[in-house]
Formats: C-alpha cells, sequence, structure tokens
C-alpha cells in the first residue's frame, strides 16, 4: 500500500504526482460546470441554471451569516474553496486517490486562507491596530501570540490531510482483508461487493463534505474575528 501520491511523469527536475493530475482535472470539472450552468441564463431558471442558483444563494447566506457586510467579496473565494476540496475528497468513490490526501494539496490552501486572514486584519485594524491586538492583553505576549497564530495554517492544513488519508488507509485495509477472506472461501470477491458500501458512504461522500465545511468555516470565522477583534 502506498501512502504517498504516485509520480504520474516528470519535467526535467520536477515530479508531475496524480495530486497534481487529479487536482487539475478536478478544477477543469469545475469550470465546465460552471460554464454549462450559466451558458443560457434565463430570467426563470430550468434544469442546470436552477441546480446552480441554488447552490450559490445557498452559499451566500452561508457566508453572509458569518461575514455579515462582505459576504459578496468572499463568497467566490469561498464557493470555489469548499467545492474544490469536496469534489477533490471523493475522488474515492472512483477509485482514485483524493487529492487532499496530499499535504501538498491542503498546506498551499491553507495558507492562502492565512494570508487572507491576516492581510484583512490588517486592513481592517491598521497595521499598528493589528500589532496592538497582538500584544493584547500585555506587549510581553507578542512572540507567544505570534507563535499561536502561525500555527492555524498548519492545524488547517492538518485536519482534513489527517482526516482523508485516514479514511484511504481504512478502506485500503479493509479491502485487502475481505479480499483475502473472500478467495480463502471462493474464487471470487464475494465480501468485496456490499460490505465496504457504508464505509464507502462515510469516507467518500460524507467526510469530504464535512471536513470542506470544516475548512471554509474556519477560515471564515477567522477572518471576520481579525476584522472586527473587539467583538469576541
Amino acid at each position: 500500500m502506498e501512502l504517498g501520491p504516485r509520480v504520474i511523469f516528470s519535467i526535467g527536475p520536477v515530479n508531475v504526482t496524480e495530486t497534481v493530475c487529479f487536482a487539475w482535472i478536478v478544477s477543469l470539472i469545475i469550470i465546465v460546470l460552471a460554464l454549462v450552468s450559466t451558458r443560457k441564463l434565463n430570467r426563470v431558471p430550468t434544469g442546470a441554471q436552477n441546480v446552480a442558483e441554488i447552490l450559490v444563494e445557498f452559499m451566500y447566506k452561508t457566508v453572509k451569516d458569518i461575514m455579515g457586510d462582505v459576504s459578496e467579496k468572499f463568497t467566490p473565494y469561498i464557493g470555489t474553496l469548499v467545492t474544490f476540496l469536496a469534489l477533490g475528497s471523493m475522488l474515492g468513490i472512483l477509485d482514485l486517490r483524493p487529492i487532499t490526501a496530499d499535504l501538498n494539496c491542503t498546506a498551499p490552501l491553507a495558507l492562502i486562507s492565512f494570508v487572507l486572514i491576516h492581510y484583512n486584519a490588517m486592513r481592517a485594524q491598521t497595521v499598528r491596530g493589528y500589532i496592538h491586538e497582538l500584544s493584547s492583553p500585555y506587549k510581553f505576549m507578542l512572540p507567544l501570540n505570534i507563535m499561536s497564530e502561525s500555527m492555524f495554517p498548519i492545524t488547517l492544513a492538518l485536519r482534513i490531510f489527517g482526516n482523508i488519508l485516514a479514511g484511504v488507509i481504512i478502506m485500503s485495509l479493509i479491502y485487502t482483508a475481505l479480499e483475502v477472506l473472500s478467495y480463502a472461501l471462493a474464487p471470487i470477491p464475494i465480501f468485496q461487493i456490499l460490505l465496504p458500501l457504508p464505509l464507502n458512504l462515510w469516507f467518500d461522500l460524507f467526510e469530504p463534505v464535512l471536513q470542506a465545511y470544516i475548512f471554509i468555516m474556519l477560515t471564515m470565522v477567522f477572518i471576520d474575528n481579525g476584522r472586527h477583534p473587539n467583538e469576541e
């Protein structure tokens, strides 16, 4: 069982792994879905447009409930992020390695959220106010608060990475055990057909949506807290 992503091809010294290739595919799927659902916009939505409008309205409402007046500014990023994370984590349904089971995928996304959090905090509070907030309640707390803040992208990246990778490992072990049991009793994989289905639904459908939701919720909450530190 390979824990890391396989290298698909190399461009000179750069190895392109299945994580990168699957990320390209997921991105392409999102672009195609967006183009198809907005190709022929009607005043009375039908079909794909209707589904797209329901999802977009739900996302705007979700972001507005957390971030208030700046929801329109952040919803495109949050909506794209949750879609990319959810679809990328659901690749196990197709017997492919989820892209979020690779720290090289989740770490950059967590770093982007980290930059957004502190950039918007400095814009809202000014740099001086931002440093003052990090120095609260006492000035000697500044280094400790900086260390605390710097842990956020690490924990954000590891949370989704650890959960999705754990699902990959568990399902791999279960399928291997069921394969051995099946061929010990019959020449066909009878136990691999239905027994893993409930776990597949959990690890390949529910868990990806849950972890993507947690990722964006933490991002939104921390951005909002950085913009309104005195309202915590």
